[in-house]
């Protein structure tokens, strides 16, 4: 040893303290039933007299996995910390949390630049699969992930535009109906939906379905408020409120097709004069922590990241469980609808 530095034990030490074998030793902290208690208690003790861990990495590579996934999340070039979508961080925390409760570690990584795209962890034995989650404004980064399915490899994914993946989504539609009936039920009549489509936010589209399915069940026209890309979804939102106002649409609610645009509506009616919920009710979907502090409180639907989460671990470690499913969601009333509150 040279400049005071200590050198690590090893399972040779152990076997050393314990009086028996290297073999023994490597078998009893692996937990073979070959190996008699009293011997593993001693090989433990011992383990743990000298300060010495089991390299589980090296031990998992051995029995043919890396104990670990890794997760992607996509964002737009430019995008700070803070204005990636804070539904992308629940459920990235629950991704993390389903796969320490089987046993994994997570590798972490955020791409949004072409020359940082990287999927290759399961060919590269750093991951035993892989989670794809993120905003579907980022076209190249979709297009690069697309490419690599390959037989063999474990993906799952998130916010994905094309249907041939294997993906995990909310269940949209049955959020376009809960949408309608909501706004029918608290005095409503003529609630348009806001939002883009046949862009590659699939996710918006089929919440419009739901929404358009409901209206006609209750004899009612769809409407749609369109939006146009701009810097971030609250300006999207509030550009598209403004068109309403000036047009004179007859409308007298929105359903956004997310929390953030809702959020962009609400400033725009406020800026006309229009009072949320009396003059016209404003809801959306995601249940953003911003929006349960705007003014008034906002009137949301909510998929569940835990079980989000949850689902695409399933989806990337179990052997045949359905790759593609949609989470369960459910209505959050607060003030943006409420017209007795």
């Amino acid at each position: 040893m040279t400049g005071g530095s200590k050198r690590r034990p090893t399972s040779f030490d152990v076997a050393e303290r314990a009086g028996v074998s290297q073999p023994t030793v490597s078998r009893a902290l692996s937990g073979s039933p070959a190996i008699a208690e009293a011997t593993r208690r001693k090989v433990i003790e011992a383990a743990e007299a000298l300060g010495y861990f089991v390299d589980e990495r090296a031990a998992r590579l051995r029995r043919g996995s890396t104990g670990t996934l890794a997760v992607v999340v996509i964002c737009r070039e430019g995008d700070s910390a803070s204005s990636i979508n804070p539904f992308a961080y629940a459920l990235l925390g629950s991704v993390c949390v389903a796969a320490s409760e089987r046993g994994f570690e997570t590798l972490v990584s955020f791409q949004a630049r072409a020359q940082d795209f990287f999927g290759h962890y399961q060919e590269q034995g750093r991951a035993d699969g892989l989670v794809v989650i993120g905003t579907t404004t980022n076209a190249a980064a979709w297009e690069h992930f697309r490419g690599i399915e390959s037989e063999g490899r474990k993906v799952a994914y998130w916010g994905s535009p094309f249907d041939e993946l294997d993906w995990v989504r909310s269940d949209n539609r049955a959020a376009g109906r809960l949408a309608v009936e909501h706004l029918l039920a608290a005095g409503y009549r003529r609630p348009c939906f806001l939002g883009a489509l046949n862009t590659p936010q699939v996710q918006f589209t089929e919440r419009y379905e739901g929404y358009a399915e409901a209206m006609r069940a209750a004899g009612l026209e769809p409407c749609l408020a369109p939006t146009v890309n701009a810097a971030t979804r609250e300006e999207e939102g509030r550009r598209a409120a403004r068109r309403l106002i000036e047009r004179g649409e007859d409308i007298d609610a929105v359903f956004a097709a997310c929390d953030a645009m809702a959020l962009g509506a609400i400033e725009a009616f406020a800026a006309a004069d229009l009072s949320v919920p009396h003059a016209v009710g404003v809801m959306g979907f995601d249940d953003l922590v911003a929006g349960r502090f705007s003014r008034p409180p906002l009137t949301t639907i909510a998929p569940d990241p835990a079980e989000a989460g949850g689902a695409l671990v399933e989806a990337v470690l179990d052997e045949g469980e359905a790759a593609r499913r949609r989470v369960p969601v459910r209505l959050i009333a607060r003030g943006s609808t409420l017209r007795s509150g």
